[in-house]
C-alpha cells in the first residue's frame, strides 16, 4: 500500500481510538427552571426531604460541622435537612418501616451533596480513594447516594458497626474479617435490607449505598435552601 494511504488509514484509525476514549461532558444543572422544568416532565426526578417519607430517620450531617475528616465545615451550619430522588427516598422507606419491626432506625450522616461541595472535598483531598472526581460528579451529586448506619430505636444508640463514618482504612470494607462478630452482624443486616430495596453497596465504605442507574440522573448544584423553594414551587 502506497504511502500516503498508509498515513490517511493511521490518521483515520487514531481519530476513531481518540473519539472512543473522548468522555461526555458533565452535565451540571444549577438554574432551578431548569430542574423545575425536568421534575414536572418526570415526576421522579424530584429531590425529597428523607424526614417527610423516611419513619423514625435521624439526621447527624458530618459535614454541616467540622466533625469530619476534612475538619472543615462545608455546609451551613443550620442545615437540618437532606434529600434523595423519588424512588431511592421511597425505597428507603419501606426499608425504615422492615427495620423498624426489628425495632431499629435509620441514621443519617449525608445524603445529597451540591456539586460545589464536591469541587471544596477535591480541593482539600485531590484523591479518588477517598472523594469524588468532580470531572465524573457523584451519586452524593446526583441525588441518589446516602451514607447512613442504623440505631435502636428505644436506647438511641448506634448499632455497633467496624468503623465510625469516614474511615478509610481496610476495616471499612465489605468483607473485612478483622471485626467482631456482633459488627459483621450489624453491617451484614444493613447491606441486606439496603440490597434488598434494590441499592448497592459501595465496595470500600459499608456505610455508602447508591441507587443504581447514575447516568440517567443529572449532577445538581443547589444549595439545601434552593431545594427547598424548588419542592415548594412544584408542589404547587
Amino acid at each position: 500500500m502506497p504511502f500516503k494511504k498508509l498515513t490517511v488509514l493511521f490518521i483515520f484509525q487514531i481519530s476513531l481510538l481518540l473519539q472512543g476514549n473522548t468522555q461526555p461532558a458533565l452535565s451540571i444543572i444549577s438554574d432551578p427552571s431548569i430542574f423545575k422544568a425536568s421534575i414536572n416532565a418526570n415526576p421522579k426526578l424530584g429531590l425529597v426531604e428523607l424526614k417527610t417519607t423516611v419513619p423514625n430517620i435521624q439526621y447527624d450531617l458530618k459535614y454541616a460541622t467540622s466533625d469530619n475528616f476534612t475538619s472543615v465545615r462545608l455546609y451551613p451550619s443550620n442545615i437540618n435537612t437532606t434529600y434523595l430522588r423519588k424512588e431511592p427516598a421511597e425505597a428507603l422507606s419501606q426499608i425504615a418501616k422492615e427495620l423498624a419491626g426489628k425495632g431499629i432506625g435509620i441514621w443519617v450522616w449525608d445524603a445529597y451533596r451540591p456539586y460545589h461541595v464536591t469541587v471544596k472535598f477535591w480541593e482539600l483531598i485531590k484523591d479518588e480513594r477517598y472523594v469524588a472526581n468532580p470531572s465524573k460528579g457523584s451519586g452524593h451529586n446526583r441525588g441518589i447516594a446516602i451514607d447512613m448506619t442504623l440505631y435502636d430505636l428505644k436506647t438511641g444508640a448506634l448499632l455497633d458497626m467496624p468503623t465510625s463514618f469516614d474511615d478509610f482504612s481496610e476495616k471499612a470494607h465489605h468483607g473485612a474479617d478483622n471485626i467482631s462478630s456482633t459488627q459483621k452482624e450489624n453491617r451484614e443486616l444493613l447491606r441486606n435490607i439496603m440490597e434488598k430495596h434494590g441499592f448497592l453497596k459501595f465496595q470500600t465504605e459499608w456505610w455508602h449505598y447508591y441507587w443504581p442507574n447514575g447516568e440517567q440522573y443529572d449532577v445538581l448544584d443547589f444549595s439545601f435552601k434552593q431545594i427547598k423553594k424548588i419542592n415548594s414551587d412544584t408542589s404547587k
